[in-house]
């Protein structure tokens, strides 16, 4: 049985097939969440704006305004810039995948889908946000500072918007600062997949997270062939 520790979060379910909606919202309240339904990107975006949900299930092919223009559009709204969005979608290829990881998307579960990994998924990436109290540190870099218990990331003074995910990795990343972590160590870390799906996730979660970092940046270092790692002498 799955696990109804996530009772307050409030879930927005993005998709113009209502048996998928309703298959959908049905796994998600058994599973102990609040849920928002939406049919367009239109709508969607009204009703994000409006009461920014815990995390949206969003389609990619949508009347009028697609998914990944939602993505994009959700991104770029303060409101909205940090709310984890899973894309669910039967558009499997892995040109579909990386770009809606490119646009934003924290995850990607192509349909047909099990409800159960679905549910699961959500949790997990609910739970990144969270930090475990043996986590609860703050860490200085020079102008780079990352504060795991307020979950605030800073390049000289000024906050730097990171989504959940993008915040667990630069986060594992200072926390063995020095070590080399390859992107199947990334994948069980901190997206906690077990099957290693595709290891490009994690290659396109970086390329955003130093497209945000800007000058923070230069503590990211690639490790070709092998995998990522964080140095702290620039």
């Amino acid at each position: 049985m799955v696990s109804k520790s996530h009772v307050r979060s409030k879930i927005l379910v993005v998709d113009d097939e209502p048996e998928a909606v309703e298959l959908v919202e049905f796994n998600l309240k058994q599973a102990g969440f609040s849920v928002m339904t939406a049919a367009d990107g239109a709508e969607a975006l009204n009703k994000a704006r409006a009461t920014p949900p815990d995390l949206i299930v969003l389609d990619l092919m949508l009347p009028e305004i697609s998914g990944l223009e939602v993505c994009k559009m959700l991104r770029r709204d303060p409101a909205t810039a940090t709310v984890p969005v899973i894309m669910l979608t039967a558009k499997a290829a892995e040109i579909d995948r990386v770009l809606g990881l490119e646009l934003g998307a924290d995850d990607y579960i192509t349909k047909p889908f099990s409800p159960r990994e679905l549910v699961l998924r959500i949790q997990k990436l609910l739970q990144r946000g969270q930090i475990a109290p043996d986590q609860q540190e703050t860490l200085r870099f020079g102008d780079l500072l990352i504060d795991s218990p307020r979950h605030v990331v800073s390049w000289r003074g000024k906050s730097v918007e990171l989504t959940a995910t993008e915040f667990k990795l630069l986060t594992v990343l200072a926390q063995r600062r020095g070590r080399v972590q390859s992107r199947e160590q990334l994948l069980r870390d901190v997206w906690e997949y077990n099957n290693l799906v595709d290891t490009r996730t994690v290659d396109t979660h970086m390329r955003r997270l130093r497209e945000k970092l800007g000058m923070a940046a230069k503590y990211l270092d690639t490790v070709r062939g092998v995998g990522y790692r964080f140095v702290e002498s620039t």
